[in-house]
């Protein structure tokens, strides 16, 4: 397994194919190896493209990080420096939901590593936004305060990035629970549906200035965590994007959801349907 080393912490990382380098994040705090996202790194590097995939600090076999003014800008700050270190750059950065915010903020905070972004399931509207405030952070909060970092460690959220990786173990129960609670706080602030970001971490100025190609998938009436007003009013702010209707159905997330709760589906497993309408985006606005 390839790790590199940036910024002080090891991140791992795959790369699939040849050609004009994609770097694809999925979403929540799900790894590399979950199923859809390396079917779709497969599908870009059948139409000519180097793919990487990669698990973001905080998920699979990278280093925890608890850093930064909230989770998403510090993961998209290492996005950023993994292309760097791989000199990949620039590159095509797409990803869904937590992964869409993340491929938003590293092409608009570090531009010289973005040759274009592509984007759907954009997280947003009152409801969305707070819950994912409190799924992110409510329960290290609680744990931090009642047992400290041994009940932090102990979560199921945290279980994985243990599992896969020995050091983090030690990285969290390292951490001052004082100062661990103030950064989960800051971390939660961040998804406050208020203000001018309409994505959590960028502003309408920081959008505009984001000059790149884009391509927003328009997402589903019935989507209440990624709503379609979100994906249109991000499409019409960004200078230079599209907006596209997606290859799947209104009800996909919906439906997908129920198929993971049941057991028989997950959540990415339709991400390789994109690849086409990405890879003919992408000819056509880069050449």
């Amino acid at each position: 397994m390839p790790t590199a080393s940036v910024d002080g912490l090891e991140i791992a990382y795959d790369i699939v194919g040849e050609g004009r380098p994609w770097i694809i994040t999925p979403g929540g705090r799900y790894d590399r190896e979950t199923p859809g996202v390396r079917e779709l790194a497969d599908a870009l590097a059948a139409g000519g493209a180097a793919a990487v995939v990669w698990d973001r600090p905080n998920t699979g076999a990278s280093d925890v990080c608890f850093a930064g003014a909230s989770e998403s800008e510090m993961q998209a700050d290492a996005l950023a420096g993994l292309l760097r270190r791989l000199d990949l750059g620039p590159a095509v950065i797409a990803g869904g939901s937590g992964g869409a915010r993340v491929s938003l903020l590293a092409a608009a905070r570090h531009p010289d590593v973005a040759a274009a972004v592509a984007a759907w399931w954009i997280s947003g509207g009152p409801y969305g936004l707070l819950t994912l405030g409190t799924h992110y952070c409510g329960g290290s909060i609680k744990a931090g305060w009642n047992g400290g970092m041994a009940a932090v460690a102990a979560l199921p959220e945290w279980a994985a990035v243990q599992d896969r990786n020995s050091r983090n173990r030690d990285r969290l129960l390292a951490q001052d629970h004082r100062e661990f609670i103030a950064t989960m706080e800051r971390w939660m602030l961040a998804y406050c549906p208020c203000g001018d970001q309409l994505v959590p971490g960028l502003d309408d100025d920081l959008a505009r200035s984001l000059d790149r190609p884009a391509l927003v998938f328009r997402s589903g009436e019935s989507d209440m965590n990624h709503t379609r007003a979100t994906s249109e009013a991000l499409a019409a702010l960004l200078p230079d994007a599209r907006l596209v209707e997606p290859p799947w159905g209104d009800r996909e997330w919906v439906e997908r959801q129920a198929a993971r709760n049941r057991g028989d589906g997950g959540l990415f497993s339709g991400w390789p349907q994109l690849a086409d309408p990405l890879l003919s985006w992408a000819a056509e606005v880069l050449g």
